[in-house]
């Protein structure tokens, strides 16, 4: 192991780094330009609900949290923060392209959806059935309301 990672500090941050862009991949994979960013986004809101988006906001919540006192893995925190953003970003400026999507802003408003996302994943303690619908609804109708989409148009299938 010390071959490849000269501390454990090292060896925390790729983990958490491999971990973080898999669950990107699988939340909101890379864009295709025949994809419509309207079907993609109701997707990804499917898919941050729930058990699995509780186990992953735990990740988070905990890797933040030791990154106060390990470098090596605030940068890793810090690039895929930037990467969540880039990439959610880049739907909503590709739904707003396709006219789609009204957003004056499409990283400011990436950056209110994921704000919110991680707003419910630090209440990852309570089940996610147990909250109140408008409290599980939150990510969803900010960005249906900053998106200038009717309520409803983003609820999962």
């Amino acid at each position: 192991m010390s071959h490849y990672f000269p501390s454990v500090e090292d060896l925390v941050a790729e983990a958490f780094g491999d971990a973080a862009s898999g669950e990107l991949d699988a939340l909101l994979p890379p864009p295709d330009p025949e994809d419509d960013p309207t079907a993609r986004l109701v997707d990804f809101f499917a898919l941050t609900s729930g058990p699995a988006w509780n186990d992953i906001s735990r990740l988070w919540i905990n890797a933040r949290h030791l990154a106060r006192h390990r470098p090596a893995l605030a940068g890793r925190v810090a690039d895929q923060e930037a990467s969540w953003r880039e990439r959610l970003s880049a739907l909503l400026a590709d739904g707003v392209e396709q006219g789609a999507f009204r957003t004056p802003d499409p990283v400011v408003t990436a950056q209110m959806i994921l704000v919110v996302l991680d707003g419910l994943g630090a209440d990852a303690g309570a089940e996610h059935e147990a909250l109140p619908p408008a409290v599980r609804r939150m990510a969803i109708s900010l960005a249906e309301r900053e998106l200038g989409l009717a309520p409803g148009a983003l609820a999962p299938l």
